[in-house]
């Protein structure tokens, strides 16, 4: 009769024990998966545009990335380059790999390291290329603030050649003598990126031609027929002291 009693308590323990483990596994899991949520490539683009946001390319081996990343981590290596990701817990990543298998575990992996906000694209760089088949020029918009009549503003956009095509930049030009506008590179890869110089200067004709609230505009001619022309701009409020 005791051991009965014995094999009874032993077998409540043991499936208690078994339950109590597997409730906390899916609690853990469903925290896990609260932090995280899948986005589409539009919703990728909306959520990169905010400077505060993190990038993170986690495919292995290393892949031309998305523009404007931050970092590269292999997917597998968060923890050892961890001193690379965000000090703050609390910021928003975005996250992703080629084609969203390792963006999944990496998520995963930012999550149990305590991070809070985590986008994972979906499909990952190669859903996104296919979508997202173009030239651009980004920002769209640079405002330099306050410019005094006699300085000279720079700033720095990126061109992306975001095709399956090589690309060759056949002219440079702005719409007003005032700006000066050069790409580091003018032929790209498919996916390349390159930097464009923009110096702005007000004071270049002399007169008062250039003063107050002012766009001025830089033209990019491409050799691809879809995307002859991408067009960025500059702001500005020019004064004199």
């Amino acid at each position: 009769m005791n051991k009965v009693i014995i094999a009874i308590i032993l077998i409540f323990l043991v499936g208690g024990g078994v339950y109590y483990f597997s409730q906390q596994n899916q609690n853990e899991q469903s925290v896990t998966e609260s932090n995280i949520q899948m986005v589409d490539p539009d919703q990728f683009d909306t959520l990169a545009a905010d400077p505060k946001t993190f990038i993170l390319d986690v495919h292995i081996p290393e892949q031309t990335h998305i523009a404007d990343s931050d970092v590269f981590i292999p997917y597998d290596k968060l923890k050892k380059y961890k001193d690379q990701l965000p000090k703050d817990k609390n910021t928003p990543i975005l996250v992703y790999c080629r084609s969203g298998s390792m963006s999944r575990e990496a998520s995963q992996t930012l999550s149990s390291m305590g991070y809070t906000t985590i986008y994972d694209l979906e499909g990952g760089a190669q859903a996104y290329r296919e979508q997202k088949v173009n030239v651009l020029i980004q920002p769209a918009t640079q405002d330099l603030g306050t410019v005094v009549f006699g300085d000279v503003a720079k700033t720095t956009f990126t061109l992306t050649n975001n095709t399956p095509n090589p690309l060759n930049i056949t002219k440079v030009s702005t719409s007003c003598g005032c700006t000066s506008a050069t790409v580091e590179k003018e032929s790209l890869e498919p996916y390349e990126s390159t930097s464009v110089n923009v110096s702005f200067d007000p004071a270049v004709h002399k007169d008062d031609t250039d003063l107050g609230d002012l766009t001025r505009t830089i033209f990019i001619e491409t050799d691809n027929p879809n995307f002859a022309k991408v067009i960025a701009e500059i702001t500005a409020t020019v004064v004199k002291e």
